[in-house]
């Protein structure tokens, strides 16, 4: 069962904790009502910045609207004291910290997978800043269970380049102002810059080294910062390197309801990260059908494209529940497919090509005028 207790508030969100290196280690859990326990869901792992908490990265980078529509768990990790201050300990300005913070993320996800039915093939890393830094040790450390990662206003300490031995070509997306004080563009003694991040990344993953390079709206001209989106794409397994390059952007989150000096506000950074991790599986890019890919005693749909209803023809020995998405990772309806319903009404729906998912199958429709 997804659900093994209420959730202690009534938004769905509660503290638990584990213990790790004989240190109880607090986190926040967001369960969103779209999660149901009859699907494996994703899990994003949510990492707040130095000398921040749990709840202020939550509040911060507020996922949990993006997580009621596309369904998915949040999961908010406390960090430990390092001389008085809340950290991960990834090495460069954390240097002498003896926390070991790969190891509990590891045992927290063990806990959580034994609580919830959740997908160990779409378990996601990002964070602010240190919590950045943190997705990229993870992604160096731990890829065996990370699927992606996106960093937000961090990068690499030289510790976590120097030890880095991942597992499988990694989707990695990064956010970063040119003008951050804190975190410096071309890079320090204790961290990389973030093209000397993006060139390691963009090498490991056999990405074409010369990127797409667009500019985005300037939606507000207010905010002094504008956004260039920079792709790296045809790594292995489909995987892609991006980076949302802040051109005046500070140390900051852009789209966050806090409304802090350097804030950019023409991309929602939560709404793009879940869009770039939605396209990804352990294995890399997610592969859809249509109808001339299926194999035998897969579903088939016709008529494909459609102007209304989509028929499903598959043999069924039980009820199976059904997701309409689109291509932002949004779910558009669900219900069940079974002896006495082979029938999804799409006829109010905008033209587009959606993502029909039914059990373990993943196919395209094209909805027409």
């Amino acid at each position: 069962m997804l659900f093994h207790r209420p959730p202690a508030l009534p938004s769905k969100q509660y503290m638990d904790s584990i213990a790790h290196d004989g240190i109880q280690r607090e986190y926040i859990l967001y369960i969103p009502a779209s999660c149901s326990a009859k699907f494996p869901v994703p899990l994003l792992i949510n990492y707040h910045g130095y000398g921040s908490n749990a709840g202020e990265q939550m509040v911060y980078s507020n996922f949990r609207p993006v997580a009621d529509t596309a369904g998915f768990l949040i999961v908010h990790p406390e960090g430990t004291l390092f001389n008085g201050t809340s950290h991960w300990n990834v090495g460069g300005w954390t240097v002498g910290s003896t926390a070991d913070d790969v190891g509990f993320t590891d045992a927290l996800l063990d806990s959580l997978l034994a609580l919830y039915n959740i997908d160990e093939n779409k378990i996601y890393a990002t964070g602010m800043s240190n919590g950045g830094f943190m997705s990229f040790l993870l992604a160096c450390q731990l890829s065996s269970r990370i699927t992606a990662i996106a960093s937000v206003t961090g990068s690499m300490t030289p510790e976590t380049y120097t030890n880095s031995n991942p597992q499988h070509p990694m989707p990695i997306l990064q956010m970063h102002g040119t003008s951050d004080p804190v975190v410096p563009y071309n890079g320090a003694s204790w961290t990389y810059s973030i093209d000397d991040a993006m060139e390691y990344w963009v090498d490991y993953n056999a990405c074409n080294p010369t990127p797409s390079i667009t500019a985005l709206p300037d939606l507000d001209p207010n905010d002094g910062s504008i956004v260039e989106h920079i792709v790296y794409e045809g790594g292995n397994n489909g995987v892609a390197v991006e980076h949302y390059k802040i051109i005046g952007g500070g140390h900051t989150w852009p789209g966050s309801v806090i409304n802090l000096p350097g804030t950019n506000y023409d991309i929602n950074a939560s709404a793009e990260i879940w869009k770039f991790f939605s396209r990804y599986d352990i294995n890399g890019l997610i592969q859809t059908t249509n109808i001339e890919e299926l194999g035998p005693g897969n579903p088939i749909l016709y008529p494909n494209p459609t102007k209304s209803f989509v028929n499903v023809e598959m043999d069924l020995s039980a009820e199976v529940d059904y997701k309409l998405i689109s291509t932002q990772g949004r779910i558009i309806q669900h219900g069940v497919i079974g002896s006495t319903n082979r029938q999804i009404d799409m006829f109010g729906l905008p033209p587009n090509i959606y993502i029909l998912r039914i059990g373990e199958n993943s196919i395209k429709v094209l909805k027409t005028e």
